[in-house]
């Protein structure tokens, strides 16, 4: 199993910015795929997730009505659009799966830094 987090960066606060998380070497349209972050001297946190399907979505309270989770079950790709950054958004996001094994696989995450 890998997965590849990309489309990090430095925004302004009330930018927007696109993380994409490639997988491989699973059936990903199998599994629900989950975004979490770390920010710094905090514990990871959930931020959302989706289903194999992509029928239903989750959020975290904090995100809710700026960030959207997706995927292409084609690409073998889950995205993450993020609006409306604001500062306590800044953190490394990682995305996740737990296979049928119940084993956890994350990726190698991406930092999102969000300042003016």
């Amino acid at each position: 199993v890998q997965l590849v987090e990309s489309g990090g960066g430095l925004v302004q606060p009330g930018g927007s910015l696109r993380l994409s998380c490639a997988a491989s070497g699973f059936t990903f349209n199998s599994y629900a795929m989950s975004w979490y972050r770390q920010a710094p001297g905090k514990e990871r946190e959930l931020v959302a997730g989706i289903t194999s399907g992509g029928g239903s979505t989750n959020y975290a309270a904090s995100v809710k009505g700026r960030f959207t989770i997706s995927r292409d079950n084609a690409k073998n790709t889950v995205y993450l659009q993020m609006n409306s950054l604001k500062a306590e958004d800044t953190a490394v996001y990682y995305c996740k799966v737990r296979v049928s094994s119940g084993y956890d696989y994350w990726g190698q995450g991406t930092r999102v830094t969000v300042s003016s």
